[in-house]
Formats: C-alpha cells, sequence, structure tokens
C-alpha cells in the first residue's frame, strides 16, 4: 500500500491537494522578490511597481522590485530559472523572454536559460509597440522617415533594449518591410534607450505605449505609428503600420510572471489568485497601467501558455530572420 506521505506528493505534484495539507498554509512566510531583468523605466518595470504594490496587500508581505539588468534581459531571466523554486522570487517578463535564448544560439553561444525552466503564471498587459522620434526632428511622419532614410542609408538611428530584444525585433520588422536601412544602437534596456531619444542622441526608438505616453502629450516626443491591429488607446491620432501599407508589421510587447519550473503547484496557484485578483479588484492598479497607456488583458493558465508558446515562435522566426548581430 501507499503511504499517506506518498500520497501527499503525488497529489500535491498533480496541483490536487489543497495548500494547507501541502504544507503551504504559511506562504508567503517573507518578503517576496519581482525580477525585473532591465533597468528602471522600461515596460517591464512600469508594470511590475504598480503590480507589486497591489500584491503586497493580498499576500501581506513586501514585494519589492529588483532590476537585475544585463545582455538585453538574459541576466534577470537567468537568475530566476536558477533559483530556489518556493514562490518568493518571480519575473515579470517581456516578450524576449522567449527570443533572448535563440539569439544566444545564433551568436553561436549556449544559452543562459531555456524557456522551459520556467512556468507560466499569468499575462499582465500586452500592448502593440509605437515608433517614436524627437519632437524637434524633421519627420511628421512614417513617410517622411522612410524617404529620408532611403536618401541616408545607415545614418538614421534606433536604439532598442538590446541585440535581439523586442524594441529590436519590432523595428526589425518594419525596416524590412520598408527597405530602408538604419542604424541599430543597442542599451541596456528600454529605459536608458528612451532617455537617449529624449536628449536628442539617438533619432528612433520603438517603445512600449506606457513609458512613451507622458513625454508625448508633454510634447517631447512624437509617435509616427504604432505596430498593432488597432489604434492604441491615448494614441487615437497615430495611425498602424497596417493602415500605412505594411500588413506584416504587426508586433506587440506583452508583460508577465513567470516562476521556476518547479514550484510547487500550490505556490504556482497560490500567485495565480493573487495576479487574478489584483488584476480584476484593484483600482489603484488599473488606474496606474491605463494612466501609463498600458490597460489590463489578463490571462492565465492554457490560454497563456498558449499565447507564450505561439507568440515565441513567432518571434523566433523573426529573429532568425535578423541572423548573427555583430
Amino acid at each position: 500500500m501507499l503511504h499517506r506521505r506518498d500520497v501527499l506528493t503525488a497529489l500535491g505534484a498533480a496541483g490536487l491537494l489543497p495548500t494547507a495539507a501541502w504544507g503551504q498554509a504559511a506562504w508567503p512566510s517573507r518578503a517576496v522578490q519581482m525580477i525585473v531583468a532591465f533597468p528602471p523605466g522600461g515596460q517591464a518595470d512600469v508594470t511590475a511597481r504598480p503590480a507589486a504594490a497591489a500584491l503586497e496587500r493580498v499576500f501581506g508581505q513586501a514585494v519589492p522590485v529588483v532590476n537585475r539588468a544585463g545582455a538585453g534581459g538574459i541576466v534577470g531571466s537567468a537568475s530566476v530559472a536558477r533559483a530556489a523554486p518556493d514562490g518568493y522570487t518571480a519575473l515579470m517578463a517581456l516578450s524576449s523572454l522567449g527570443v533572448l535564448p535563440e539569439s544566444e544560439r545564433i551568436m553561436g553561444r549556449t544559452p543562459a536559460y531555456t524557456v522551459d525552466q520556467f512556468a507560466p503564471i499569468a499575462r499582465i498587459t500586452a500592448d502593440p509597440t509605437v515608433m517614436l522620434v524627437p519632437a524637434k526632428s524633421p519627420w511628421r511622419s512614417v513617410q517622411d522617415f522612410v524617404a529620408d532614410a532611403k536618401k541616408r542609408p545607415g545614418a538614421i538611428t534606433f536604439g532598442s533594449a538590446g541585440n535581439y530584444s523586442t524594441l529590436h525585433v519590432a523595428m526589425a520588422m518594419f525596416t524590412g518591410a520598408a527597405g530602408i536601412d538604419l542604424l541599430h544602437v543597442p542599451f541596456q534596456g528600454g529605459g536608458p534607450a528612451l532617455t537617449a531619444l529624449l536628449s536628442g542622441t539617438l533619432d528612433s526608438l520603438a517603445s512600449g505605449p506606457g513609458p512613451a505616453l507622458a513625454h508625448v502629450k508633454e510634447g517631447r516626443l512624437r509617435a509616427l505609428a504604432s505596430w498593432g491591429r488597432e489604434r492604441i488607446p491615448g494614441f487615437e491620432d497615430v495611425p498602424t503600420f497596417i493602415e500605412l501599407g505594411h500588413p506584416e508589421v504587426e508586433f506587440y510587447i506583452w508583460t508577465g510572471v513567470f516562476l521556476p519550473l518547479a514550484t510547487p503547484a500550490p505556490v504556482q496557484a497560490r500567485w495565480r489568485d493573487a495576479l487574478r485578483q489584483i488584476c480584476e479588484r484593484d483600482e489603484g492598479l488599473k488606474r496606474a497601467l491605463e494612466a501609463a497607456g498600458s490597460p489590463i488583458a489578463y490571462q492565465e493558465g492554457e490560454t497563456f501558455e498558449r499565447f507564450f508558446r505561439d507568440d515565441t515562435a513567432r518571434l523566433v522566426r523573426a529573429v532568425q530572420r535578423i541572423g548573427k548581430v555583430e
């Protein structure tokens, strides 16, 4: 006969056992870290901070946001993949999570992590990226920008959060469709790239709408187009690339929470329940994300897993088209 301990272990692994029976009734009993694999100011950070504040009210514990930047998101993401699978370390990831291992392979390196080391918990936001230029620039439309780029191949710069990051892939989709050659300037995250654009040391940038919205409203930046199928709330006057005749230029920058794969099912469920609760009921989180131009687009469970799998496959194909970046 199976011992009671063996039965409990099997049921717990299958996620069929109540949390208390698994010995996790007191979880969390200490602070829970939320890792952002980019510097402050980018899309993951903009989502993580109000989400962490809301989670503190649900968990009853501190949820510090830790920015662990480096290698376009690889350093922070790999640290979560290697973290103890106890639920006390989570990753607020971008869509680049699934791209970076393939980029490492293309560069002839062993990936620091693979996507199968993570358990997808929930998606929080999903926004089309928006193409930005300084308000003082001569480009008032995509047509102006493309015409100038064709006259001066390689002279106009665009920034990104690093080679093969979401911002790099988005711009590569556009430049390929428009048949133009821009100079890529990688940064250590979307925040520093946005700072460079604001200072005038960078010519253009694909950005999540959240970090860009206030700067556009203040007249410091100009939005030329967006990568969505529909126009973005807050950017209603900005056409999509699809409207401008580029039906293949469609891209979304999303944020989602991931845990190390071996995290016990009851703890994963506790995270999922907490995230669902704050996304459905926390008015402070809703207001913060809407004010930032990134309304909640919640998904969980099999729906999010399928979205993550399909989106990753699409982005990997785009990265393979970009090829090796010296």
